[in-house]
């Protein structure tokens, strides 16, 4: 292979090199706090170059490494929602390390690591390729949900991840052999064609490989029954890395997802679409009612992401290009969304220390009315209230599963996206109607910024400069994944 054959991984050598090079130069930099802040910045630096070079690609559908490493349009789309994700997160990181005493250059060079596991899981053809993306990004997770070592809750978040993932790959590992014993292959072309011949879609070792490596991947979404790591980990790891969990790692495991389903066994659509809807179903109701009871704001969040997932899991159930379009659109708003919610939980600070009960919220109207309105809007839209950029993430979800014939799935997809609309409107209600708690400090940049851009996407998502172009990129990338066979 020559370097111009080379051009389609150019973003993984890039981060691979960065990360390479930034722990090199972190373990030669003396002063501890300079060299976490500097290696940071040129992690940011990478990041950057990284969604360049993805920018700059063409979406057109290539296939290296015998079939092991596939680019297209899905590939391009969501790689760039990985990279945005993985910088604003580590944008958030600055001050609040600097604080702890923790901003060491080992946590921007995991979280380059992490990301060049999920670049690879997006880019997965191959069941290998897969589980190398996956190891690569949780073995990196794990360490950064325990980063804050003097911090119980942290340590005890690390180990419960780490614990629960083992098991998890330990699942996929199992289905994922079971499916090469079955299909003698493990790349996602020839199990598709070995899946194809006569009575395999009855095969009982061909249903259990596909039920083992969805467990797999449902418990990197977080759906439900694998969702149990979710609460306590959002809950105990320090709020900027609980926000990188939050965003890009979702958006990895959903691309497992939509590949492994549609490109490896798509003549056993209908076994994996029922596992698809229950973990849907499940998802959105445990999401719509556990958040009602919880008092800790990152909690919350953590139950709302569940049902998100759920919500987002609709599109993927529908099989057909348009729900994949729907499930692209719903994961880059839900990214903003998420991002600028955890954002927003970071400016929560008062006596120099950070709070993290929905009471601390109490009439913050009246004393950062800015805070409250972005805050507010961002509530609005994790609930799906019309015109905001939530409303329309449910929309392309739910329009192909009706349209597809699954109308008890959208039916109960809208019931339980109500249900949960009184936690996020309470949380609004807390902050413009309660008597008003002592303030706030006041929101520092790189928060403000993130904060900033998330609200102008979420209520610039009807200009169609925001959300025709989204939903465009959407549209023509699961159009391709269809079309283009395994």
């Amino acid at each position: 292979m020559d370097l111009i054959s080379l051009a389609p991984v150019y973003p993984e050598l890039m981060v691979a090199l960065g990360a390479i090079a930034l722990l090199m130069l972190g373990a030669f930099m003396r002063d501890g706090e300079a060299a976490g802040r500097t290696v940071a910045w040129l992690a940011l630096a990478v990041i950057a170059a990284a969604f360049v070079l993805v920018l700059n690609q063409t979406g057109a559908r290539e296939v290296l490494f015998d079939g092991a490493f596939v680019n297209d349009g899905v590939t391009r789309f969501l790689k760039l929602l990985i990279l945005m994700g993985s910088g604003l997160a580590l944008l958030l990181t600055f001050n609040d390390f600097a604080r702890a005493k923790i901003l060491f250059f080992e946590y921007p060079v995991l979280l380059l690591i992490a990301t060049l596991g999920m670049l690879m899981m997006v880019s997965a053809n191959d069941l290998i390729a897969l589980y190398l993306g996956l190891e690569l990004q949780s073995l990196a997770l794990y360490v950064v949900a325990a980063f804050k070592r003097d911090d119980v809750r942290s340590s005890e978040a690390g180990l419960k991840y780490f614990v629960l993932g083992a098991l998890s790959s330990g699942m996929l590992l199992y289905g994922a052999s079971l499916l090469y014993g079955i299909t003698g292959s493990t790349g996602y072309a020839q199990i598709a064609a070995a899946a194809q011949a006569e009575g395999m879609a009855q095969n009982l070792g061909l249903t259990a490989g596909l039920v083992f490596v969805l467990v797999g991947l449902a418990f990197k979404v977080s759906a439900v029954p694998f969702h149990m790591w979710t609460p306590d980990v959002y809950e105990g790891a320090p709020t900027p890395v609980t926000t990188f969990f939050a965003a890009a790692p979702k958006v990895a495991a959903m691309a497992l997802l939509i590949r492994f389903t549609q490109a490896a066994l798509p003549s056993v659509a209908l076994q994996w679409q029922q596992i698809i809807i229950f973990l849907s179903i499940a998802s959105m109701v445990l999401g719509a009612f556990a958040a009602i009871g919880q008092t800790n704001i990152k909690r919350l969040l953590a139950y709302s992401s569940i049902g998100h997932v759920g919500f987002a899991l609709i599109g993927l159930a529908a099989n057909n290009a348009e729900g994949t379009a729907g499930v692209l659109i719903y994961l880059a708003i839900y990214v903003f969304m998420t991002l600028g919610a955890f954002a927003c939980v970071l400016a929560m600070r008062r006596n120099a220390q950070n709070v993290e009960e929905i009471s601390e919220l109490a009439g913050l109207a009246k004393t950062d009315l800015r805070l409250a309105s972005v805050f507010a809007v961002l509530m609005f839209s994790l609930a799906g209230i019309p015109p905001l950029a939530g409303f329309w993430a449910k929309w392309y979800a739910f329009l192909p599963a009706i349209k597809a014939g699954l109308y008890p799935l959208a039916i109960i997809g809208v019931v339980t996206s109500v249900i949960g609309a009184f936690y996020y409107l309470r949380i609004v209600k807390i902050m413009f109607f309660d008597e008003a708690a002592a303030p706030f400090e006041p929101v520092e940049g790189k928060v403000l910024l993130v904060m900033s851009l998330a609200a102008i996407f979420v209520v610039g998502f009807v200009l169609p400069f925001i959300g025709g172009t989204v939903f465009d990129a959407a549209t023509a990338a699961a159009s391709a994944l269809v079309g283009s066979g395994p």
